[in-house]
């Protein structure tokens, strides 16, 4: 860089060069970032940095129309329930050009207010448990994903390479091929760290102030606060948190990763291999003594941090052992992984709501809605071991030959003679998805 082009990014460190990146380079490396917030030139000075690596005038990004109508359009998306004003997206949708406008103009003049979060009870999946989730209303949701689209971006360019979690690129299947890697190159001592009530614990005053690391227009910063402080209206009980990101808000990935970024940095400066989703997060090492040295710096670093491990849940798996261990719904033993327990009774209670015995519809329906619950887990768990899946057919087809056998006066479930009378093949000739078969394609597919 040039001295001119130095002394004048000094003056004016919100300010982007003059000159891009040829035109589509730049964009090639950030093909996700909303196009109505980040130009080229932006995105030159996301990489080339700003004096201090802070970012001053932003605002005027988030209540700009054009971001505003993008974030409706991924608010329309996601889909998601009705907040506390009980306004539907389709509702919303139907008068779209005054809401937004509205928006851009409350948020333009300061007077912009999020509205109370409705807190709904769901159950954790293969638990008797519940965990919270706040809905906001459709408004907040769309100012979460304007506000979103301006900040992402900022905190994304310094974000640790094995942070898998909510960001663009990314994902499970990133993040357990990262854990497969590991365990082939004799990574077998594993900390399984869990963070107790994550989300609803995140100190606000030190996660706003890594946000003021990197961000100092205070507009935004009281308009992340704002959210941070929603009322949340819990049955017929309105209170206010005292901490935490709301669970299902727009915001809270983004935020959630921002509080964890250093401990992502420490460990990986103090060379540790760490593999994390949000929240969860395993620590792969050689040793048992790297391992117990890396859980007493992760320990450390937590109860700076204000929050707190879970002391059922965090352990030290040796993978020559027997138990192994559970991480974004795999269990992985003995070199293998499949489905943990939970996500197989996950999958089980999702298709005994679709076969009930009483169910009325055709058996051809009842198998296409069976069929897109079965696609959808297998192309997520494929990589299972082998087998994991004959069992799995021959208990779903015995969930459908008990349907037949109460439709032809008979009680009970699917079982001796029903087998002949109701062969294999003929669910095959109705097209059931086959768990097995799409294993020997998906395989056939890899030796090409």
């Amino acid at each position: 860089m040039d001295s001119r082009r130095k002394d004048a990014m000094e003056r004016h460190p919100d300010r982007v060069p003059r000159k891009a990146n040829p035109q589509g380079e730049i964009r090639g490396r950030w093909p996700w970032v909303e196009p109505s917030v980040w130009t080229d030139r932006m995105l030159t000075a996301l990489e080339e940095g700003v004096k201090g690596g802070r970012w001053f005038s932003l605002m005027d990004k988030v209540w700009a129309r054009a971001n505003l109508e993008a974030a409706f359009r991924q608010v329309a998306a996601n889909q998601g329930a009705p907040g506390a004003d009980h306004q539907t997206i389709a509702m919303v949708e139907a008068d779209l050009d005054r809401i937004l406008d509205d928006l851009s103009r409350e948020l333009r003049e300061g007077r912009y207010n999020p509205s109370v979060i409705r807190r709904v009870w769901i159950r954790k999946p293969g638990s008797r448990e519940k965990r919270p989730l706040g809905i906001a209303t459709v408004r907040d949701r769309i100012v979460q994903a304007a506000l979103r689209n301006v900040l992402e971006p900022i905190f994304e360019r310094d974000f640790a390479e094995h942070s898998y979690g909510f960001r663009p690129g990314r994902g499970c299947k990133r993040a357990l091929r990262r854990v497969d890697d590991l365990l082939t190159q004799g990574y077998t001592w594993v900390v399984d760290a869990d963070l107790r009530s994550y989300f609803d614990t995140i100190p606000r005053r030190p996660l706003v102030g890594l946000i003021r690391e990197k961000v100092t227009d205070g507009r935004v910063l009281d308009l992340i606060e704002a959210f941070l402080t929603q009322d949340v209206m819990d049955g017929m009980e309105r209170w206010t948190p005292e901490g935490g990101c709301p669970q299902g808000a727009v915001l809270s990935p983004l935020l959630s990763n921002v509080y964890l970024d250093p401990l992502d940095h420490e460990m990986a400066e103090a060379g540790y291999e760490m593999v994390r989703y949000a929240d969860d997060q395993v620590v792969m090492c050689r040793s048992r003594e790297e391992a117990e040295r890396a859980l007493v710096r992760m320990k450390a670093w937590v109860t700076r941090a204000g929050l707190s491990l879970h002391p059922d849940k965090t352990r030290i798996v040796n993978m020559s052992e027997a138990g192994g261990f559970d991480f974004l719904g795999y269990h992985f033993e003995a070199g293998k992984k499949g489905p943990r327990r939970k996500s197989l009774k996950k999958l089980k209670d999702a298709i005994r709501a679709k076969t009930k015995r009483t169910n009325g519809q055709s058996l051809q329906r009842i198998i296409a809605e069976v069929n897109s619950t079965l696609r959808g887990w297998f192309e997520y768990f494929k990589h299972s071991r082998a087998r994991t899946f004959p069992s799995l057919d021959a208990w779903v087809r015995m969930r459908l030959r008990s349907i037949l056998r109460a439709r032809s006066g008979r009680r009970g479930r699917g079982r001796g003679t029903d087998h002949q009378r109701w062969p294999n093949d003929f669910f095959a000739r109705n097209g059931l998805f086959s768990l097995v078969g799409a294993r020997r394609m998906a395989c056939q597919s890899l030796a090409r």
